[in-house]
């Protein structure tokens, strides 16, 4: 009990360094209760956005569409629609929309007033729904004090107030500030448009701009972003770490979707000595190129030598290397012969299949070395590790990227994870830690641990059996089906999603599992709102690889005060089409879960938060009463 006493004591001295007086306490606790008592700040849920940086960027931008909602409520009877795209437009591309105005010198002092109180408009609507104290913080510091001024000027008796708001207009106009305070505006109203981005996995492959992207989330000072990591996004995560087999994984899916640029421009990896090495080694003129089978050879060598390593993987189906007949062309798999599309192996030893030969392991060393030398990558894995996790519960919802990796009968399967059997949610905390003890300590059994949570079938982020051999030498299809976790089916029932919310302290009464991973093939029908509801998987097909299929160019499930919804997007164009053409990208909504009452900050997570602290600080009240503690001058 002393020592209890003590360290509470400990605790309340220190949070007397930032409340020294009553009167301190007095006004943080006032205004924490009148935030408890604000709208619940609006949330954005994105998946699988596999560096599809323009498409991310518009979304960014627009806000999922809500901009337009906020303006069209605005002037709802005022501006035509014409009037509106161009007002949505000029808050997505300030600058660029700004330029066109003046190429068709359309920029008079009277559309230039006009414009900025539209603006103001705008922001503060928005800006209502937080505290004065947070709008500031957002708000660009070149214009704080101008723009915190006009977002609180109203109509006096003698109308004082609005020719000071006037004159400052004038003021911006005669000093040539125009574009950048109308750029400061734009910035804003989307931070106050969202106040918090989820991004339930995969920033990472097929599309080229994940380092873009990465780069403008570390921007995004003012909006709270958390990653629930992806296979996609581990994979890296291990290649930056040094994990060979990742290393030559990350290589190979850039390579396969010519994803050259954020290898060698984004992050200074040079390839010169790995494609010199393919063109002496490998025979051309076939499907496959020499830099590919270079690389395949590479990865099937490195995979084998951690299946070996680890038989509690069971993965042993996946060592082809040593199944493969280089003079009939065949290749042995669950006792079916399968011809190849190449014969050309010339490092393969049939007594060794995995051992690396002296070249290819220079190589490999020197791959290695790049991606752990690449600063550009460190600051992006780091920012991964720092804002992301395997998964999330937040406001009543639980968010992971792929699956709790489940046993036909509905049970959590159970994995060996370092000599304890582990499942459910007690399987992605291991998880969870032995990415980050990779990262930290680079240790070979951690490193190996995130190899596996890139590709193996009880990985909560991958889920399947990856077929990337079959993919890559055999022409018959049917040998690359990959037999999903049970979960992937199972969850389409009430009674297995409750059983996931259960297991993670979500009440089933009122949460929702939200997921990526696996595309929604709304063209043949499928939906992404599943078990009444209480599923939500939200990959729509980022990728623009994966329009054909899903029928969509993405999703964003969006969580605000009046209850869910989700928002289809159909693909994006370009930003010149946006600018010329004011081109939005348009959106079906699907509303659902609506609130049967306003939901405020006190309702949610952030709020249980507040509370504990109002708690703190009344318990500083009583030392500064009782004279336990003294009070600062």
């Amino acid at each position: 009990m002393h020592e209890r006493l003590e360290r509470s004591m400990k605790y309340l001295a220190l949070l007397s360094q930032q409340f020294p007086t009553q009167q301190a306490v007095f006004t943080e606790i006032i205004n924490l209760q009148a935030i408890l008592n604000l709208p619940k700040g609006t949330e954005h849920f994105m998946s699988d956005l596999h560096g599809e940086y323009e498409a991310f960027m518009h979304i960014l931008n627009n806000c999922s569409g809500v901009v337009r909602e906020h303006v069209d409520e605005v002037f709802e009877d005022t501006l035509t629609e014409a009037e509106k795209a161009d007002l949505c437009t000029l808050i997505y591309y300030p600058h660029e929309k700004l330029a066109l105005v003046r190429a068709a010198r359309q920029d008079s002092p009277t559309w230039t007033k006009q414009t900025l109180s539209r603006l103001i408009a705008v922001t503060r609507r928005l800006s209502s729904r937080y505290t004065r104290s947070k709008v500031r913080k957002a708000i660009p510091h070149d214009f704080a004090y101008i723009i915190d001024e006009l977002l609180h000027t109203h109509p006096d008796e003698n109308n004082y107030r609005v020719r000071y708001h006037e004159r400052i207009l004038d003021s911006i106009l005669e000093t040539g500030s125009t574009e950048d305070f109308i750029s400061s505006l734009a910035e804003l109203i989307k931070v106050l448009a969202v106040d918090h981005i989820h991004l339930v996995g995969d920033i990472f492959d097929r599309g080229g701009g994940a380092a873009k992207i990465i780069d403008r989330l570390m921007a995004c000072k003012h909006q709270r972003t958390d990653i629930q990591w992806g296979n996609h996004d581990l994979l890296w995560m291990g290649a930056a770490a040094g994990e060979e087999a990742c290393v030559v994984s990350v290589l190979r899916n850039n390579l396969r979707y010519g994803n050259y640029e954020i290898l060698e421009n984004d992050y200074g990896i040079s390839l010169r000595g790995l494609v010199a090495f393919a063109d002496r080694t490998y025979r051309a003129g076939e499907r496959i190129t020499p830099l590919m089978k270079a690389v395949n050879v590479l990865l099937f060598k490195l995979e084998g030598q951690i299946i070996q390593r680890h038989p509690e993987f069971d993965m042993e189906d996946r060592l082809l290397l040593g199944k493969i007949d280089r003079e009939a062309g065949t290749v042995e798999i669950d006792g079916v012969t399968w011809p190849l599309v190449t014969r050309d192996f010339p490092t393969l030893d049939p007594e060794h299949p995995y051992e690396l030969t002296p070249e290819e392991r220079r190589i490999v060393e020197k791959l290695v070395a790049e991606f752990q030398g690449s600063d550009h990558l460190r600051r992006h894995v780091d920012f991964l590790y720092r804002n992301g996790s395997m998964y999330l519960r937040r406001n009543g919802n639980l968010l992971f990227h792929g699956c709790v990796p489940m046993n036909e009968d509905g049970t959590f399967a159970s994995m060996n994870c370092e000599g304890t059997w582990r499942s459910g949610r007690d399987y992605l905390d291991f998880c969870d830690g032995i990415a980050r003890r990779a990262w930290r300590d680079g240790d070979r059994e951690a490193l190996d641990w995130l190899w596996y949570l890139w590709i193996g079938f009880r990985s909560p982020a991958s889920g399947r059996h990856v077929k990337t051999f079959e993919r890559s030498y055999i022409e018959d299809t049917s040998t690359w089906k990959e037999p999903m976790d049970p979960y992937f089916t199972l969850t389409h029932e009430v009674s297995a999603c409750d059983a996931v919310m259960r297991e993670f302290d979500i009440a089933p009464e009122t949460g929702h599992i939200i997921n990526g991973h696996t595309p929604v093939k709304t063209a043949s029908g499928e939906k992404p709102i599943r078990a009444d509801g209480k599923l939500l998987v939200i990959d729509g097909g980022f990728c623009s690889a994966y329009h054909p299929k899903t029928g969509i160019a993405g999703y964003t499930l969006i969580s605000s005060s009046r209850g869910m919804r989700l928002k289809a997007h159909e693909a994006f164009k370009s930003v010149e089409e946006a600018l010329v053409h004011n081109a939005d990208i348009k959106s079906e909504t699907d509303h659902f879960a609506q609130a049967t009452h306003r939901i405020m900050v006190s309702d949610t997570d952030t709020g249980e938060e507040i509370r504990e602290q109002i708690g703190d600080l009344r318990l500083l009240l009583d030392a500064y009463r009782t004279g336990a503690l003294p009070e600062r001058a």
